[in-house]
């Protein structure tokens, strides 16, 4: 088979750095409104790590005004009702999503893989697209005192750079492109655990919902995810997991299945070694800037937070909708200058920071250790927020955040593209 040839220089109105879910939403929304986007991808045939699947409402409302979510939740995933915590096997609070207005009246395990393969499909078939996967971004290209493309090295040793009007950083929480940029990350340690994270083959087993198990150290996340098997996040102190690891996978499997009794026999036969577990560096980031002259960051790269919740995502498709109409007058203008992208940043930063606020109170009230009086005050609230008015507003404020933001689909000039045979094959067979 012969190989492609990599240009050496390209242009675009855009530069999108990183294949992530707000990486390949925004890529999509700019090439349905017109603009010639080259999209820097570091991994090849999407091979990479992924940790978030749970689509909030507002994730989904913004995936299906792009008309993928439809055939990406066909690929297969699984609903769930809602978030439930439970002390000593007890339910103790039940926030159910069934309340709020269809159809995103559900969490959503769905794969990101599936996600990322339908955004990309969808990208492919529209005109405009330059797509440079297993290129990792080397360096920022400077004209004038703002930034004009990146520099990317590409797996055979050659270098591809690219010129554009606006670079998009969407590279995730360890993001080159800031760092490149000279920006701080602006990490806090503002949560007490971090999360090792494993699946589990669980025909038959599901829940139905995302639980939060409390036990007298802390707390172990389950829910269900597709194909029939359960995701596991157990939280443990801040760096302590070296410690962990010295007690062996036998201590670890045995007070995993006392946390989760009703799942001990899965525990045992299916989790063999430490190397089955994935430790996830848990802590909060807010960017000391998140625009500059010719520089936009989105997601991850501009925001971090802990897993409770199921914000990530959430956020990260939300900045992707709101950065659209921004980067579409700044290329149209030909003016990438701070002052034009700032209302971009106005816009989500408050409501990047109102979510770390929540996650901060929900981290000590679901995953902190046990007692007595705090087991009787975390009984008293959840009883408010399960059964009052309160609770659906809550429900409300987590489920869409505290900005909602919806697709510009006024502001799309290319029809969306038509699935071939082929691609309509394929998602039956992985569904």
């Amino acid at each position: 088979m012969a190989s492609l040839r990599v240009p050496e220089m390209t242009r675009a109105g855009v530069c999108v750095v990183g294949a992530g879910p707000a990486g390949l939403a925004l890529t999509l929304m700019l090439l349905r409104s017109g603009v010639e986007v080259a999209l820097v991808e570091r991994s090849t045939g999407l091979r990479r790590d992924f940790h978030g699947e749970i689509l909030q409402p507002g994730g989904q409302r913004v995936l299906d005004e792009l008309g993928v979510l439809a055939p990406a939740r066909a690929r297969g995933a699984r609903e769930l009702e809602g978030f439930q915590v439970l002390q000593d096997e007890r339910l103790l609070l039940d926030v159910d999503y069934r309340r709020l207005p269809a159809p995103y009246d559900r969490l959503l395990a769905l794969p990101q893989r599936h996600l990322l393969d339908e955004l990309l499909a969808a990208c492919r078939a529209l005109p405009g697209l330059t797509f440079l996967e297993g290129h990792r971004v080397s360096g920022l290209v400077r004209e004038r005192g703002r930034i004009a493309g990146v520099v990317a090295h590409r797996h055979d040793g050659g270098t591809t750079t690219v010129r554009a009007a606006v670079v998009a950083g969407a590279d995730g929480r360890h993001s080159r492109t800031r760092m490149l940029a000279g920006i701080d990350a602006g990490r806090r340690e503002a949560f007490d655990q971090d999360v090792a994270w494993f699946a589990l083959p669980a025909p038959g087993r599901a829940t139905g919902a995302v639980r939060v198990h409390r036990t007298r150290t802390g707390a172990v996340l389950v829910h269900d995810t597709h194909p029939d098997r359960l995701r596991v996040g157990w939280t443990l102190p801040h760096r302590t997991w070296n410690r962990v690891a010295v007690r062996g996978i036998e201590d670890v499997r045995r007070e995993l299945a006392e946390a989760l009794p009703g799942f001990a026999d899965l525990i045992h036969a299916h989790l063999r070694s430490l190397s089955d577990l994935t430790l996830l560096d848990v802590f909060a980031a807010q960017a000391g800037r998140w625009v500059d002259d010719g520089l936009l960051l989105v997601g991850d790269s501009a925001h971090t937070h802990g897993p409770i919740g199921a914000q990530g995502i959430n956020l990260a498709l939300q900045d992707a909708a709101a950065a659209h109409p921004v980067l579409l007058d700044a290329v149209g203008a030909g003016d990438a200058s701070r002052d034009r992208l700032l209302p971009y940043e106005l816009r989500r930063r408050p409501a990047a920071a109102g979510v770390h606020r929540v996650q901060r109170v929900q981290a000590k009230a679901l995953l902190g250790r046990s007692g007595p009086v705090a087991t009787r005050l975390r009984s008293r609230a959840a009883a408010v927020v399960t059964r009052s008015r309160i609770g659906e507003r809550i429900t409300h404020r987590i489920a869409y955040g505290p900005d909602p933001v919806g697709v510009r689909t006024d502001l799309f000039t290319t029809p969306p593209p038509v699935p071939t045979a082929a691609a309509r094959a394929t998602r039956r067979g992985d569904g």
